[in-house]
């Protein structure tokens, strides 16, 4: 089976597709928005975080909940930011997959009454139907039984 160029991105723009559609690319880019800011803030008040890339790695720690304690915020800003970018990463991680699970869950019931009432069409227009379009019925109604 030949494969249509670009298949293995299918997924990764069906997912932007959801977020985008959900409202949740929104809610990703303020995440990374939060990130970066703190980072930013992280660098200024803390003594032992001195660039860019270690507020970065101490934001995402942070908004991860992971907590890895190679740096850890010893100012009352640092603190403060540091709940701020636990708290973001926490509603980010939360929100995102419900949505991307509730909107595909969802995607999925209406491909099924889509199939479900094209079959119950043809059933209803049995004796119209082409002697392709009846072997073609038959092979649908074997998969289903199979699936059982």
């Amino acid at each position: 089976m030949k494969q249509e160029p670009g298949y293995k991105k299918r997924p990764i723009f069906r997912m932007l597709k959801i977020l985008r559609r959900t409202g949740m690319l929104k809610v990703l880019s303020i995440y990374i928005a939060v990130i970066c800011i703190g980072a930013v803030l992280v660098m200024i008040f803390e003594p032992k975080v001195n660039n860019f890339g270690d507020g970065l790695w101490y934001c995402f720690v942070s908004s991860t909940t992971i907590g890895f304690g190679d740096f850890y915020a010893v100012s009352t800003l640092g603190r403060i930011v540091t709940v701020a970018v636990a708290v973001s990463g926490i509603i980010t991680v939360a929100v995102i997959p419900g949505v991307i699970v509730s909107y595909y869950t969802e995607y999925l019931h209406l491909k099924e009454d889509e199939t479900i009432s094209t079959f119950l069409e043809k059933l209803e227009n049995l004796p119209n139907l082409s002697h392709n379009e009846l072997k073609d019925l038959a092979q649908k109604i074997k998969k289903i039984n199979k699936k059982k």
